[in-house]
C-alpha cells in the first residue's frame, strides 16, 4: 500500500458526493459572510461550493461558464442546503463588464477564484494558448480587479505547476501569482491570498479516473515515465485547508499571503498505477500491463511547491505553511495590462513574447 494512499484516494468515483453538513471552527472567513466562488462547477469549485454551504454564508454565489456543471452543482446545493440563500450564475470570468455587474449587484465579501483551465498536454498547442492565458491570466486579472475596486478579500487557487513553469498551464498561473502580487502591492492590501499545491487525485482529468477505466478495459495502463511523480491530496482535504489558510489570513493576516499546503511525500505514478490495479484484484504487468508511452509535451517528471526564494514557515494549523517570499518592488501591473489587451486581440506571437519576458525579469529580478 502506498504511503499515505488510502481507498477514499484511489476511487474516489466510488464514493458518494460529499454530504453538506456543518463545518468546523476554521471557517471564520465564510461564516456569516457573502461568498462567491468562481470556477463552482469545477472539481475543486464544486467542492469549495459544498463545504462553504455547509459553514452557514449568509449569501453563495456560484459562477461558471459552463451551464451543466453549474446547473449540478446548484442541485447539490439545493438538495443538501434548502435554506442557503445563493445565486447561480453563468458567467465567464473572461468577461470584464460581466464580473463588474455581478460584484456590484450581489457584493461578496470574499471571493474564491478557482475557474481555471488546467489540462496541461491539452494547452500546449498554438490555438490553446490564448485561450489558457485569457482564462487563466486575463480571468484572474478581472476577477482582482474587482476586487480591489470593492475592497473584497480573493483567495487565488493556484497550482505547483506554477512554481519554474515549463508549460502553458503553469506559466499562466505563475503570472496570475504574480499580478495578483503586484496588484496587492499597489493597493497596499492585506485582501489578496493565494493557496498553492499539487494534484487532487479524482479531479477531471486526473490519472485516477483514466487509469480506472483502462482497468476495467483490460489494460494497458499507460504511464508516461516510469520515474515520474506528482504530489497528490484528496479533493475534499485540499479544499478542507483551502478555507483553513483563508480564516487563517482573515483573522491573523499572516505572511505575505502565500499558502502551501503540506502534501506529504511526492507519489511515483507508476506505483499509484501498480495499487489501482491491484485494488481491483488484479496484478500489475501479469493481469493489466503498464505501458510506458512518454511524457506529453509540457509535463516534468518532478513538480516543486516552492521557489527557493520562498522560505515556508508553519502555521497554527497542521498541513499549512506560510511562504515569506521576497517582494519583488520592480514588478508593477503595467506589463500585466499590455498583455490583457493584446490576448483579448489574440495576438499570438506577441502574447508569447511578453509572457516569456515577464517570467523571465520577475525571476531574474528575485534572483
Amino acid at each position: 500500500m502506498l504511503a499515505g494512499l488510502n481507498e477514499d484516494l484511489a476511487f474516489p468515483l466510488l464514493l458518494p458526493r460529499p454530504k453538506i453538513s456543518e463545518r468546523g471552527p476554521y471557517y471564520s472567513s465564510v461564516k456569516g459572510r457573502r461568498v462567491l466562488v468562481t470556477g463552482a462547477g469545477g472539481s475543486i469549485g464544486s467542492e469549495l461550493v459544498i463545504q462553504i454551504a455547509g459553514s452557514k454564508p449568509e449569501h453563495l454565489v456560484m459562477t461558471d461558464h459552463s451551464e451543466l456543471n453549474l446547473y449540478e452543482i446548484d442541485s447539490t446545493v439545493r438538495q443538501g442546503a434548502p435554506q442557503q440563500s445563493k445565486l447561480a450564475a453563468i458567467l465567464d470570468v473572461r468577461d470584464r463588464e460581466g464580473i463588474a455587474s455581478l460584484f456590484a449587484g450581489e457584493k461578496p465579501d470574499i471571493v474564491f477564484h478557482a475557474a481555471a483551465l488546467k489540462h496541461v498536454p491539452l494547452l500546449e498547442n498554438a490555438h490553446n494558448l490564448i485561450e489558457a492565458v485569457l482564462t487563466n491570466l486575463v480571468g484572474t486579472m478581472n476577477v482582482a480587479d474587482a476586487c480591489a475596486r470593492h475592497g473584497i478579500e480573493m483567495v487565488l487557487i493556484s497550482t505547483d505547476k506554477a512554481v519554474h513553469p515549463t508549460s502553458t498551464m503553469g506559466r499562466t498561473k505563475r503570472l496570475a501569482e504574480l499580478y495578483v502580487q503586484a496588484l496587492a502591492r499597489r493597493e497596499m492590501s492585506d485582501k489578496f491570498l493565494q493557496v498553492r499545491f499539487g494534484n487532487v487525485i479524482g479531479s477531471s482529468g486526473s490519472v485516477v479516473p483514466l487509469f480506472r477505466r483502462q482497468i476495467a478495459q483490460g489494460g494497458p495502463v499507460t504511464v508516461t515515465h516510469p520515474e515520474m511523480t506528482r504530489y497528490m491530496m484528496s479533493i475534499k482535504q485540499a479544499v478542507e485547508l483551502v478555507l483553513n489558510s483563508s480564516a487563517l489570513h482573515h483573522e491573523e493576516g499572516v505572511g505575505y499571503g502565500l499558502y502551501i499546503l503540506d502534501m506529504g511525500d511526492p507519489i511515483k505514478i507508476i506505483d499509484l498505477a501498480e495499487q489501482l490495479i491491484r485494488l481491483a484484484g488484479l496484478q500489475p504487468h501479469k493481469d493489466i500491463e503498464i505501458e510506458i508511452i512518454g511524457a506529453r509535451p509540457g509535463e516534468k517528471l518532478h513538480e516543486e511547491l516552492v521557489y527557493p526564494w520562498e522560505p515556508l514557515q508553519q502555521t497554527r494549523i497542521e498541513k499549512v505553511r506560510v511562504a515569506v517570499p521576497e517582494p519583488n518592488e520592480d514588478l508593477d501591473c503595467a506589463p500585466f495590462e499590455e498583455l490583457r489587451e493584446l490576448a483579448y486581440d489574440r495576438e499570438h506571437e506577441r502574447v508569447h513574447r511578453l509572457m516569456a519576458e515577464i517570467l523571465c525579469f520577475s525571476e531574474l529580478q528575485i534572483a
